[in-house]
């Protein structure tokens, strides 16, 4: 049984139609992603999956729970970093380990954590006085210590200098080794090809195709997944 199962997910606005008939599943232990432009109805999708926003129609299933009415329990199995996570400035990255392992039942340990993050020298040190790079560690951090078995990353990487988002990519591949399965948001087709067991390409709220980045391109006829993205969706 798939961890993730999502069927004719529909999810509208008053003025727009955010996700229409979108379906895909994912497996455990593979990093999932769902690869779109600004707007394509990724960060809608992931919401839903988290039970932040509840589907007009369609079914979401989240390790066999619903998560628009059983929303309580998965929070419990399922850590995110949202796309607008942010921190006070002046609260230190220990502090908001320890808090945000005070949630769960069964936590991570913050210490173990900083350091598999590299994040151990930070640990006194305010949240506005990190890199880019380091804060995007933090969130990763707080996603993780509720020893979740599925992590949700949105768009983990914008706004990153290239050294620190491939530093940030290898983190990834580590929380995959560490036997958690990942649905990573990006709309950056090297992220996706590097990283992507499998991946969803969406386009105005719907699924254009879903296979590994080799299967898309050979789908597509294609030698790069961003030709082959550019020829599913026709946008550059």
């Amino acid at each position: 049984m798939p961890l993730v199962e999502v069927k004719n997910l529909r999810k509208s606005y008053p003025r727009h139609v955010a996700v229409e008939d979108v379906s895909f599943h994912v497996e455990r232990g593979e990093i999932f992603g769902i690869l779109g432009t600004n707007g394509a109805g990724k960060t809608t999708t992931v919401e839903c999956l988290q039970g932040l926003r509840r589907p007009d129609s369609g079914s979401v299933s989240v390790l066999g729970l619903d998560p628009a009415t059983e929303g309580k329990v998965l929070k419990e199995k399922v850590g995110a970093q949202l796309q607008e996570s942010k921190l006070p400035d002046k609260l230190r990255v220990g502090e908001a380990l320890e808090l945000y392992a005070s949630f769960y039942r069964d936590p991570a340990d913050p210490g173990e954590l900083l350091r598999q993050l590299g994040l151990t020298d930070k640990r006194d040190s305010a949240f506005g006085t990190l890199s880019g790079g380091q804060k995007q560690r933090v969130s990763i951090a707080l996603a993780l210590v509720g020893s979740p078995e599925i992590a949700v990353l949105d768009e983990l990487t914008t706004g990153l200098d290239p050294h620190a988002r491939r530093d940030t990519w290898k983190v990834i591949e580590g929380i995959r080794d560490r036997g958690v399965t990942v649905v990573l948001v990006t709309h950056f087709m090297d992220e996706a090809e590097r990283l992507c067991d499998r991946i969803a390409v969406l386009d105005a709220g719907r699924v254009l195709a879903t296979g590994t980045p080799a299967e898309l391109r050979h789908t597509t006829g294609q030698s790069t997944l961003d030709d082959a993205f550019v020829a599913l969706t026709g946008r550059d």
